[in-house]
C-alpha cells in the first residue's frame, strides 16, 4: 500500500463521497490543479452524475426526459466511480471510507459531498400508499412525470418551498386540478419572507391553484393501498390521486455518526477553507465538504453558519475545496461566494442574490408587485444583504455589487428606482418553525449529544 500523501501533495489518494453536482465539480477541479494521484468518486445513486434542477423545472412539464438530464463534463478525470452503494462510515483514524457492501475505501484526503435527500412523509403507512411521491432523484421525477401524464383527478403539494412551488406550477400548467398544503402563512416564507410570499400566493391562487396556507395535511387517506385523499388540521378533506411530498430537505450525514465529526441535522460544519470541524471545534486537514451537506461562515453575513441548497453553491464550494486539497496553506483561499439562485414557475423567472432570510427590512427598489416586474432588496441592521428579482434579473449584478461593498440600506444607484419606496419588514420567520423548503439556514449548531472529554484510561 501506497505512503499517505502529505497535505497539499499533487500525488496520493483522494476520494471523494457524493457523486452529484460538487463531487463532479470537484473531481475536475483536482484535475484542474494537478492533483496527479487515485481519485475516487462513491455515489449511492446507480446512475452516473446529473443535473437536479430541470427534474422540476423540464422534467416534469414533459419538456426533458430524466434520463437525458445528466451533467455535462468539462474534462475527463480519470477517476473510479464506485455508484451504487451507499457510504455507511467514515474511520478518520486509519482513513477509510467503510461502504454498505463492507469494502473499506482508503484516502489521504477526503472530500464529503453528499449533499441531501427528500424529507418523506412522517407516516411510515400513509407514505407507502401508491400515489404519495417525494420529488429528488431522476427516478422520482420519471415516476411523477408519468402520473401526470395519465391525468390525475387532483394533485395535492404537501409544502409551498421552491420545489413545492414548482411542482404545482407545472400541475397547473398541465391542467391538473392542485391543491397546495402550506403550514406558514404563505408560499416561499422560508427562503424569501413573509412580503414577497403574500406576493407568491396571489400568484398561485391567479393561476387557479386552490393553496390553503396555515394548515397541515393531518392524514392522507387510502383505499386498498391507493391513495384517495387528504385531511387538514382544520377538519376540511379533499379527495385526491397524486400527493407530492414537499417538505424539505434532510441532510445525508447520518453515515458520519461515530467518526467524530461536527456533523448535525443542519449538515456538517466547515471553516472558509472547506475544511471539516471535528465534534470539540477542531479544524481537519484531511476531510474537506462541499455542497448542500456543508455549513460554513461567511463573513458577509457576521460568520453566521450558513446552509445553502444552491446549484451555484455547490459549484463555487466544490472548486475552493478542490484547490485547497492540493493546495499548501499559503495558498489556500476562503469560500466566499454570493448565494445566488433562481426559480422559474407560474410564468416568473425568481433570481435571488445575497440571503434573503438574513434580514430584518426589505423595500421595492424596482417596480412593483402589482406590475408582476420588480427587485426587492433586503437589509439587515441598516446595511444590504440580499437582492430578489422577479421578471427583472438585468439588475442583479448592480446589487450583487452592492451586497459585497456592505452598502448602506436601502439601496441607491438603480436608474428606474423609485426614491420614494418606503422599507417594510422583511417577515422572515424563525426557521426552527419550518419544516418544508427554506433554501438557507443560519441557525447555529446544535451538538446532538453532551461532548465530555476523557481523561486517563478509556
Amino acid at each position: 500500500m501506497p505512503e499517505a500523501a502529505p497535505t497539499g501533495d499533487a500525488d496520493g489518494r483522494i476520494v471523494v463521497v457524493g457523486a452529484s453536482l460538487a463531487g463532479l465539480r470537484a473531481a475536475e477541479a483536482l484535475r484542474d490543479a494537478g492533483f496527479a494521484g487515485s481519485l475516487t468518486l462513491i455515489g449511492d445513486e446507480h446512475r452516473a452524475p446529473y443535473d437536479r434542477p430541470p427534474l422540476t423545472k423540464q422534467v416534469l412539464l414533459g419538456r426533458v426526459r430524466a434520463a437525458d438530464t445528466g451533467l455535462p463534463r468539462r474534462r475527463p478525470v480519470d477517476a473510479r466511480f464506485h455508484l451504487g452503494v451507499p457510504a455507511a462510515g467514515l474511520d478518520v483514524a486509519a482513513k477509510k471510507v467503510l461502504l454498505a457492501d463492507g469494502e473499506k475505501v482508503p484516502y489521504d484526503r477526503v472530500l464529503i459531498a453528499t449533499g441531501t435527500r427528500a424529507r418523506p412523509w412522517p407516516d411510515a403507512v400513509e407514505a407507502r400508499l401508491d400515489g404519495v411521491l417525494t420529488v429528488r432523484t431522476d427516478a422520482d421525477a420519471a415516476a411523477l412525470a408519468e402520473r401526470l401524464d395519465a391525468g390525475p383527478r387532483r394533485v395535492l403539494v404537501i409544502g409551498a418551498g421552491f420545489t413545492g412551488s414548482e411542482v404545482a406550477s407545472a400541475c397547473r400548467a398541465r391542467g391538473i386540478e392542485t391543491t397546495v398544503a402550506e403550514r406558514g402563512p404563505a408560499p416561499l416564507v422560508g427562503a424569501l419572507g413573509g412580503r414577497l410570499g403574500c406576493f407568491a400566493a396571489d400568484v398561485q391562487r391567479a393561476h387557479g391553484v386552490d393553496l390553503r396556507c396555515g394548515v397541515t395535511v393531518t392524514r392522507l387517506v387510502g383505499r386498498r393501498g391507493r391513495l384517495t385523499g387528504a385531511q387538514f388540521s382544520d377538519g376540511r378533506s379533499i379527495e385526491a390521486d397524486v400527493a407530492v411530498v414537499c417538505l424539505g430537505a434532510v441532510r445525508n450525514v447520518e453515515w458520519l455518526d461515530g467518526s467524530g465529526l461536527a456533523a448535525g441535522v443542519r449538515g456538517l460544519a466547515c471553516d472558509a477553507g472547506c475544511r471539516a470541524f471535528d465534534m470539540y471545534g477542531i479544524v481537519t486537514d484531511d476531510v474537506f465538504v462541499a455542497g448542500d451537506v456543508a455549513r460554513f461562515p461567511h463573513p458577509l453575513f457576521e460568520y453566521q453558519m450558513l446552509s445553502l441548497e444552491h446549484w451555484g453553491n455547490a459549484v463555487a464550494q466544490a472548486e475552493v475545496a478542490a484547490h485547497n486539497m492540493v493546495s499548501p496553506p499559503s495558498d489556500r483561499r476562503p469560500h466566499l461566494t454570493v448565494p445566488a439562485f433562481w426559480s422559474s414557475q407560474f410564468g416568473l423567472n425568481i433570481k435571488s442574490v445575497g440571503v434573503p432570510t438574513f434580514s430584518d427590512r426589505v423595500v421595492f427598489a424596482q417596480g412593483s408587485p402589482d406590475e408582476g416586474r420588480f427587485v426587492a432588496a433586503y437589509g439587515y441592521r441598516g446595511r444590504i444583504t440580499a437582492a430578489v428579482s422577479v421578471n427583472r434579473a438585468k439588475w442583479l449584478d448592480h446589487y450583487l455589487a452592492l451586497i459585497e461593498a456592505g452598502a448602506p440600506f436601502p439601496p441607491h444607484g438603480a436608474a428606474d428606482q423609485d426614491p420614494a419606496a418606503a422599507p417594510l419588514p422583511s417577515e422572515v420567520p424563525d426557521p426552527a418553525l419550518l419544516s418544508h423548503g427554506p433554501t438557507v439556514a443560519l441557525t447555529g449548531h446544535t451538538p446532538d449529544r453532551r461532548l465530555t472529554l476523557l481523561s486517563g484510561e478509556t
